[in-house]
Parts: structure tokens; C-alpha cells; sequence
């Protein structure tokens, strides 16, 4: 544990900040108190499975810290973050700073890096006991990891997909700001896939509805599963779900067996598995989570090759469950056109960056202003021939 002096904050008085190594030292049940409403991955349930799965630690390019904040002897703020010495698993590619960093002779690695590792979800990023402002909490605990990042000669600090407000409260606090784009499913109140349906215009409409009914006659049954309805079964599937889709795409495995257990055994009430059966065999499978009127995409896989089984696995029947539970937004992970052809529309996405070298800040920040405009364009130019009648009229 390394620990900084006591600061002050002028709403809660004095604090203490330290820095811990592993998730065990801190009290469960403080640190869900922290815990927002719609952010399943920062809940220590999810955290410790990526722990204990050995996912993350000593032995990969995650390192995982958690600065915690306390006052009056009360755990009021954390950091989870991590000190890495590589940028895979990020989605917020850094990879070109690295090589120019390389070029220059200066080192880039290692860096800190808050986000939920291998998971491009917009969330919290800074937790905050609901007791206290954001504010009050937030500025000395930014100010305690410069401090560790001055302490460690790490080369900044990435914060990955934080939420907007939390984007502008770093910025403000001298990061650089990133803005990127991924593709949202937003539920406008559809009591049915129909009504979903009718929003769309006529061509993609009748594209879904065909890539629907090939999964229909293909045999294949699906099924969707959540809480107690999730097995041991099902978990294992998904592992080897997981396993061939890494194999297929030369992709590297991050998560274990292990991990696909530790989320059943500490997650069950955030999952949300939908799988296909032939026969008496699992044949394909998402893995998604749910919190708070949200709902994650995060993993799928299959060992067979059914047309349209991809969409309806990953799209089709998460939507129908979103409409169902009256969730309000659906992210099915980063990247890919195919999820705007079926309904999700494009929004922005967030980072902020903080670069210990001051060429290093310069050079970024041209270029973060440069890609910046790029990408806000992006997104209009998505939304403007958008399949979504009411997203493509108000472009």
C-alpha cells in the first residue's frame, strides 16, 4: 500500500489517500457503496474476478491499483486503474504516441491507464460515496494520482471512456481531450421488436426481418438467460465460445477459464447470456451485461456457420430483451458498420489524457485537435443517412 499525506478538501475536510495493489484490502461493501448505477464493471464482484482468473496482475501487462479516498475513517472516493507496459486491450489506440515516444528516445512505458480492462464501455471512471459532490471528491483524488504518476516516471494517464461529466472535469484539470464514435442502440419507449421495426426504413426493415428468418429455419434454436437461470453449463460454452473466436481471429486470449467461472459465481445478476442450441449441443452465444437501464455487449463466439446467427445472438435478441425490461440503452461493443445498418445510431466517446513530457503534450495535443474535428464530423455524417427515420430527420 503506499499512502500520501493527509490533503484537504475544503467540502469533507481531511482525507487520506492510498493506493493498493489488490482489491482484497479494501471492504466489499464500501467499495459497492461507491459503485454507480449503471456501471456493472467497476462492482468489486467484476474487478476480483480479473483478479483471482489471474486476467489481470504481476503476471500481464495489467497491473491493477485502486486509489481509495477516505474521510473520517468512511471510504469515500476510488480510482481503479492500471499501470501497464503495453496498449493492448484498451480500444483507445495510443499505439502511434508509443512509436513517436521510441523514435524520440524517450520511454512511454509504463503509463496508467483508468478503464475496465479489455471492455470499451462508456462508465464512471471516478467513484464517488453518494453522500458527497463529485467535485469535492474528485479533485484531490486527481490530484493524488499526478502525484503517483510523478512518484512512478509514469510517461500519463489515459482515462478511457469516461463519462461525459467526468471528461469535463479533466479537462478542466489540464488532460487532453480524445473524442471518438461507437454505435448505440437507444430505446425511444418500443413496446415490441415491431415498433422497433417501424422506426427503421423499409429496405433495412426487410433485411432484418430476413436475417431472422434464416436463423428461424436454420434449426438452430435460441434462448435468452439471466440471474438464476444462467448454469455452469452455459459458462462453459462461453469459454469455448471465447476460445474460438480468439483462435479464428490470431487474437490474444486475455480472460481464463477461470474468469468465465468467477463471473457466474460473482456477477450472476449482471449476466445476460443468449445461446444457440442444435440438438443437445451449444452451438453460439453472446455474453452481455445489464445494470441500472443499460445493457453491455461484451463476448460472443460460435462453432458453426449459420447465416444471420451473429446478429441475432449479438442484436436481434438483446434488443427484444432491452424492450422487455425497459432498458434504455444498449452498447454492443466497440467498432463495426454492421450494428448502424441494423438500428444502433453513432455517438461520441471520450477520453482524457494527461502527458508527464512536455513535447510529448504538445505533439498530442495537435494531433487529439486534428483527429478531434474528424471524428465529431464522423458522427453526423452517420446519423444523417441513418437507417433510424427519427435519428436521420433530426441530423
Amino acid at each position: 500500500m503506499t499512502a500520501y499525506p493527509m490533503m484537504r478538501s475544503a467540502a469533507i475536510g481531511a482525507t487520506r489517500i492510498s493506493v493498493e495493489h489488490t482489491l482484497e484490502a479494501i471492504d466489499e461493501r464500501e467499495w459497492n457503496a461507491l459503485a454507480c448505477e449503471t456501471n456493472p464493471f467497476f462492482e468489486y464482484g467484476f474487478l476480483r474476478t480479473l483478479e483471482v482468473s489471474a486476467a489481470v496482475g504481476p503476471q500481464t501487462a495489467w497491473r491493477p491499483r485502486y486509489m481509495t479516498l477516505t474521510a473520517a475513517g468512511r471510504l469515500t472516493g476510488a480510482i481503479p486503474f492500471y499501470v501497464k507496459t503495453d496498449s493492448y486491450g484498451e480500444f483507445i489506440f495510443d499505439w502511434q504516441w508509443a512509436e513517436a515516444y521510441q523514435r524520440a528516445g524517450i520511454d512511454y512505458y509504463p503509463k496508467a491507464v483508468v478503464a475496465v480492462p479489455f471492455t470499451p464501455v462508456t462508465g464512471e471512471r471516478i467513484l464517488v460515496h453518494p453522500d458527497h459532490s463529485f467535485e469535492d471528491v474528485a479533485g484531490p483524488m486527481t490530484q493524488g494520482l499526478l502525484e503517483f504518476a510523478g512518484e512512478q516516471r509514469l510517461s500519463g494517464i489515459h482515462v478511457l471512456f469516461p463519462s461525459q461529466a467526468e471528461h469535463d472535469f479533466l479537462v478542466r484539470a489540464g488532460f487532453l481531450s480524445r473524442v471518438g464514435h461507437q454505435f448505440h442502440w437507444h430505446n425511444r419507449g418500443y413496446a415490441s421488436f415491431e415498433e422497433f421495426l417501424a422506426d427503421l426504413r423499409s429496405k433495412k426493415r426487410k433485411s432484418i426481418l430476413k436475417e431472422r428468418r434464416q436463423v428461424a429455419e436454420s434449426g438452430v434454436e435460441v434462448g435468452v438467460f439471466d440471474g438464476d437461470a444462467i448454469t455452469e453449463e452455459h459458462m462453459e460454452a462461453m469459454w469455448r465460445f471465447y476460445l474460438d473466436t480468439i483462435e479464428r481471429k490470431w487474437s490474444q486470449a486475455y480472460l481464463t477459464r477461470a474468469t468465465f467461472a468467477g463471473m457466474l459465481e460473482r456477477c450472476r445478476d449482471r449476466l445476460v447470456l443468449v445461446m444457440a442450441r442444435d440438438g443437445e449441443r451449444w452451438v453460439a452465444g453472446s455474453l452481455n451485461f445489464a445494470k441500472g437501464g443499460r445493457l453491455y455487449g461484451r463476448y460472443w463466439g460460435t462453432l458453426v456457420d449459420c447465416p444471420g446467427l451473429h446478429f441475432e445472438c449479438c442484436f436481434y435478441r438483446l434488443i427484444e430483451y432491452a424492450i422487455e425490461k425497459r432498458l434504455e440503452i444498449f452498447e454492443a461493443g466497440a467498432q463495426g458498420e454492421h450494428k448502424f445498418l441494423r438500428g444502433f445510431a453513432a455517438y461520441p466517446t471520450h477520453s482524457a489524457h494527461w502527458i508527464a513530457h512536455p513535447g510529448g503534450e504538445r505533439a498530442i495535443a495537435e494531433f487529439l485537435e486534428s483527429e478531434r474535428g474528424h471524428n465529431q464530423a464522423l458522427v453526423s455524417r452517420y446519423n444523417s443517412v441513418s437507417p433510424l427515420k427519427h435519428v436521420r430527420a433530426t441530423s
